[in-house]
């Protein structure tokens, strides 16, 4: 990524953000524009701008950051129902170009989606 991202900018202290988990390879905030009552993202700190982007050599990272999703439902009391989202690109309506999940919950999902519909 040739520029610094906005959450480039937040991982180094740059901009606020309400960080709720952290480690050496990734940040979890709260959404400041939240689609569900508990909406946070995972960021990895390496600048992926999106999945489709990861190299073959951050497998590692993209479990992690799998596990760091399940982890902070857990510490958010969501675990049993969340939904896990990740916007690869433009037209999948990504806005900010550095990889991240949103792990979204406590909203009627099952109104919204059903693997029935698959």
């Amino acid at each position: 990524m040739s520029e610094e991202s906005l959450f480039t900018r937040i991982i180094n202290r740059e901009l606020p953000a309400d960080i709720l988990y952290e480690d050496d390879q990734c940040i979890v905030i709260n959404d400041i524009s939240p689609q569900a009552p508990v909406h946070m993202l995972v960021i990895p700190r390496l600048p992926i701008a999106k999945l489709a982007d990861a190299k073959h050599s951050d497998r590692a990272l993209m479990g992690h950051l799998m596990w760091v999703a399940g982890e902070v439902a857990r510490m958010a009391g969501v675990s049993d129902a969340f939904r896990l989202v990740v916007n690869n690109g433009k037209g999948a309506g990504q806005t900010v170009f550095h990889l991240h999940l949103h792990v979204l919950a406590n909203k009627g999902f099952q109104d919204t989606f059903s693997e029935d519909n698959l």
